[in-house]
């Protein structure tokens, strides 16, 4: 499955052995490793990027994890995490939408302390035991959540919301005049310009979810090329699964932009 990691060492010339360590088991094809940085925290409690590939589609998800821990946990020594939050709500809904919550975010902090550097990774990994006994042996405590991509539900209801919404102003129209008039066209107006932004939205996501697949399968095609047997197998099976997930995904999406386009037609 597709997983988060965020592995937290005592210092930042750990976290590079931390970051040469799962480029080896990808190398290994133990994993398969998408994207990755290592990321420090200094005495005053300041982070920033101190190694990061180059992100491209694949690196989507490490560079938005990346963004949001030197944003939410970033901050001065003491401050928690609950204070920055509202000051980043759309960066954690985005989160979400990858299966990465608060309570994900908040555990972390409370490993990643100053002086500490932390490797930022998304891999593909069958089994943990790999990683997790790797990582232990060169220090590295191991955080992490299977990505989800967290789509329908959400768009419908916020599609169907609006949808009412423009129906009763509409309607609340037909029988206003004057400045009442004026006033409920405005909202009206606002609604739909909600409604449209969430079409570019979702062609947006659909986009670069097929950009971030075709980038993945590239990486677990070169795996394959180098394997055998079993593990070469393994990986097809995964490059058949991944596939899969995206045509499953894009359908989804691309129902979500339809409910879009009706709802305009209110």
């Amino acid at each position: 499955m597709d997983k988060i990691l965020v592995v937290i060492f005592d210092d930042e010339n750990k976290a590079y052995e931390g970051s040469k360590t799962l480029q080896n088991l990808h190398n290994e094809g133990s994993i398969t490793l998408y994207a990755k940085a290592v990321i420090a925290k200094d005495a005053n409690g300041q982070m920033s990027v101190k190694q990061a590939d180059d992100e491209g589609p694949v690196g989507t998800a490490v560079g938005l994890l990346t963004g949001s821990l030197l944003g939410l946990l970033g901050g001065p020594v003491g401050v928690a995490l609950g204070a920055y939050a509202g000051m980043f709500g759309g960066m954690i809904y985005d989160l979400a939408n990858l299966g990465v919550g608060e309570d994900f975010l908040v555990e972390v902090g409370e490993y990643l302390l100053p002086g500490k550097a932390a490797v930022v990774a998304e891999v593909y990994e069958a089994w943990v035991l790999p990683v997790d006994n790797r990582m232990q042996a060169v220090g590295g405590v191991v955080f992490r959540r299977t990505r989800e991509e967290i789509v329908d539900a959400q768009i419908e209801r916020d599609v169907a919301a609006l949808k009412a919404e423009i129906a009763e102003l509409e309607a609340e129209l037909n029988q206003a005049t004057g400045e009442a008039k004026a006033k409920l066209q405005a909202k009206i107006d606002a609604a739909e310009a909600k409604l449209q932004a969430m079409r570019e939205s979702i062609q947006a996501k659909i986009e670069t979810s097929q950009q971030e697949t075709e980038a993945k399968i590239k990486a677990l095609q070169e795996q394959a090329a180098k394997a055998e047997g079993e593990r070469k197998a393994k990986i097809e099976t995964r490059i058949a699964e991944l596939k899969a997930d995206q045509k499953r995904r894009s359908e989804l999406l691309h129902q979500a932009w339809e409910l879009t386009k009706e709802a305009m037609k209110v």
